[in-house]
């Protein structure tokens, strides 16, 4: 009976020992699965603050640049882009006309202002107040087309193709609007001369360097004689339009189209830059360096985003007051 008694424990030990590891993958299929709901969860709400809170929650950030002549005044520029505005966006809308207690000495608008084509109304009459002051503006590669969808992998690969066009907006229609309403100056591949804020300023501004539409051999050139600041715009960075405005002597050049990445990570910052402009420098100022010569950048983050993506994480929507000063004698 005591050897029946062990053999019985034992069986008993041996069947409870299957039936452990059994349970115990059970454990761990179940731990596994929890944390794909725990992670997909706190994905969920991370993308539901990125698109519910963090891409309306509307900043203006305050940026010193040395870059003018020693003995200058400062110079006060406010630096809009991306806004891709829908008429409904009225939070937006309203916080443009806020900008005007700023009271800058120039307006620069880089490109893609609008998403859809019905949005023009109340772009101009949200910008209205801003037309108390000289201003500049250039077209993005979303001025002459709507957005489309394009696939992640598409996105997050660096890649010089064509880029996908939707239905055509009327930029040209949208630009002499803009112009007639505000004074502004469309700077389309040309180049002018202005007077802000007490200083001369000798600005150039390309087409959208995505579309390839850019040219900067029509603007070319040393900058005017007795000119204060050479500025250049252009809507995307592309390092060619960077590299060709250095050479030329620009001093600053505005862009936007990175949205700053759109998406930042801690630890890692952008995932894309959209374009050929390096992943660190896709928003704010750098320093951008020729062989020959350098020129400040400052990329704008923008204040809009597309309507197929709408989120921001870590980059929030923003205006940037730049606060240009003589350089240091």
């Amino acid at each position: 009976m005591a050897s029946a008694g062990v053999a019985s424990v034992g069986v008993a030990s041996a069947a409870s020992g299957g039936v452990t590891a059994g349970g115990r993958r059970r454990r761990v299929a179940r731990a596994v699965a929890g944390l794909g709901v725990s992670v997909a969860a706190a994905g969920a709400v991370t993308l539901a603050y990125g698109a519910l809170y963090e891409r309306s929650a509307y900043t203006l950030r305050r940026v010193s640049i040395p870059v003018l002549p020693a003995g200058s005044r400062p110079l006060r520029v406010l630096h809009m882009s991306d806004l891709h505005v829908t008429a409904r966006q009225r939070d937006k809308l309203a916080w443009l006309s806020e900008l005007a207690r700023l009271v800058p000495d120039l307006v620069v608008l880089t490109g893609d202002v609008l998403s859809a084509e019905d949005a023009r109304g109340p772009l101009l009459a949200a910008l209205e107040p801003l037309y108390s002051f000289p201003g500049v503006f250039v077209p993005g590669n979303n001025d002459y087309f709507v957005p489309t969808l394009t696939s992640p992998h598409r996105y997050l690969r660096r890649s010089d193709e064509a880029e996908p066009t939707g239905a055509p907006l009327d930029w040209a229609g949208l630009a002499k609007d803009l112009a007639a309403a505000s004074g502004w100056t469309e700077l389309t591949n040309t180049r002018a001369v202005l007077a802000a804020g007490g200083c001369r300023i000798d600005v150039r501004g390309v087409d959208d360097a995505r579309l390839r539409r850019d040219r900067p051999d029509l603007v070319a050139g040393p900058p005017e004689p007795g000119t204060q600041l050479a500025l250049g715009l252009s809507h995307t960075p592309e390092p060619r339009v960077l590299d060709a405005f250095t050479a030329d002597g620009v001093g600053l050049i505005l862009s936007g189209h990175t949205h700053g990445g759109q998406i930042r990570l801690p630890g890692i910052g952008a995932l894309v830059s959209n374009c050929g402009l390096d992943r660190s420098r896709v928003r704010g100022l750098s320093r951008h360096v020729t062989a020959a010569a350098a020129s400040w950048l400052h990329v704008s983050p923008g204040l809009g985003t597309s309507p197929f993506a709408p989120v921001r994480l870590g980059c929030r929507p923003e205006a940037t007051l730049l606060c240009l000063t003589a350089v240091p004698a």
